[in-house]
């Protein structure tokens, strides 16, 4: 599909994706909805109130583009809708569009609505009631038990069993460019010994997807894994930030807490699914003689997860940037439509809005990692990224103050999530 505006080579931002999130400009100055094409973003809430939708009698739900402040109001309108809203967006800019007087004609509109996307200010795109995050990355799964209890004790029994999860905290869930104060926390320095209260000295990335949900489910029933897929707003990419040594000590017996609770960065465009359709792929295989999923988490879509390109990068405080890692969503061993059967098997009631996070995302070789934990061996071996400006080697085995970390993704032409990237500020005393 080829668009009347100018879309530069290369954009993530195509004819073929539209993805939503939310804005602010100078002219507009309170968070309101927009989507992402090319270079630009197109201001839903001028366009709306300036009869943008009028070519579209059917979608009678405009005004959930006029008077809310985040996506949830559009998100619960259901996945018709999401299509409906998305097809008639990409008719509009189409070379070839039906509706020319609406867009492409307009003049006056286009300098009204349409804005440079360095131009605009980029907020959360979703309020977050809840957020979970999961641990389906079965490579970077077995790579951490390895680290920790060995190849043959890798995995835990229950992990080819069902997508296990955590409850994270979705206050702490922000938007793209939000800077990460390294977080202070109980560390215990020598086995044995009493935990000190310091500043982390073991700060990681993780990098993962996240899934908004769009529809609620009531208390005490679960949703079928067949109609789950009913229940996906759009993927954005996801950094959870992890303080390794805070987490060591504090995770027996019940997990992370506030090793994982300080910050959670996300991509500010919100791809839908149906932009993802085209990229669908098979999830990892379980192991040899593993037994059969439970029923409820059975699928019979069989590409349930999808082919993402990933990429990590890293800007150090001198300048340089470094590519750390690349791989791709497809080493997900769970669908997020098992997540959310599993999430509700007992009765958890979810909401729109509410965040599924992945897990970290690692392929098999060291050039595919998604957390420094397995890159540096827990810290036993330091990353070379290469040679510095200055000629001197650069290495981590954790994050630095002042470096900052960029998760990008992309499926193909014209349709990817753009970047997350959030800057290390140094503890506060």
């Amino acid at each position: 599909m080829t668009s009347w505006l100018q879309i530069p080579t290369g954009s993530h931002f195509g004819l073929s994706n539209i993805p939503f999130g939310i804005i602010t400009t100078p002219a507009y100055p309170s968070p309101h909805p927009a989507i992402a094409i090319g270079a630009h973003a197109l201001d839903l809430h001028i366009f709306t109130l300036s009869g943008g939708f009028t070519a579209l009698p059917e979608f009678t739900s405009s005004h959930v583009f006029t008077s809310h402040s985040t996506l949830n109001e559009f998100a619960a309108l259901g996945r018709p809708a999401h299509r409906l809203v998305r097809e008639y967006l990409q008719s509009v800019l189409a070379e070839d569009t039906p509706h020319p007087e609406v867009l492409k004609d307009n003049e006056a509109l286009q300098k009204s609505c349409l804005f440079l996307l360095d131009d605009v200010t980029m907020h959360l795109p979703l309020q977050i009631g809840d957020y979970t995050d999961f641990y389906a990355g079965r490579h970077h799964a077995f790579n951490v038990g390895t680290l920790f209890r060995g190849p043959a004790n890798a995995l835990q029994p229950n992990y080819e069993h069902m997508p296990i999860g955590y409850h994270g905290r979705a206050s702490s869930v922000v938007v793209s460019g939000t800077p990460v104060v390294r977080p202070r926390g109980q560390v215990l320095e020598k086995p044995g010994g009493a935990p000190v209260v310091k500043p982390c000295g073991k700060l990681d990335f993780e990098l993962e997807l996240g899934a908004f949900l769009c529809r609620d489910s009531t208390m005490g029933e679960s949703v079928e894994v067949g109609e789950a897929a009913e229940w996906l707003f759009g993927v954005v990419l996801l950094n959870d930030w992890s303080a390794r040594d805070v987490q060591a000590w504090e995770y027996v017996p019940l997990g992370p807490f506030t090793s994982k609770s300080f910050a959670t960065s996300i991509s500010p465009w919100v791809v839908l699914m149906d932009a993802l359709e085209p990229f669908r792929t098979a999830p990892l295989q379980r192991s040899d003689g593993a037994a059969l999923l439970s029923q409820y988490l059975q699928e019979a879509e069989k590409n349930s997860v999808y082919d993402i390109n990933l990429e990590i990068l890293l800007n150090t405080p001198k300048g340089s940037t470094y590519t750390i890692s690349k791989t791709s969503s497809r080493n997900l061993l769970y669908s997020f439509p098992q997540m959310i059967a599993h999430h509700t098997i007992t009765g958890c009631p979810m909401r729109t809005g509410d965040l599924l996070g992945t897990g970290t995302i690692s392929g098999t070789e060291r050039e595919s990692l998604g957390s420094l934990l397995e890159a540096s061996r827990n810290g036993a071996e330091a990353v070379v990224l290469g040679d510095g400006n200055d000629g001197e080697k650069v290495e981590r085995c954790w994050l630095e103050d002042g470096d900052e970390v960029i998760l990008k993704g992309v499926c193909g032409e014209g349709v990817g999530f753009g970047e997350v990237r959030g800057v290390v500020r140094p503890a506060r005393s």
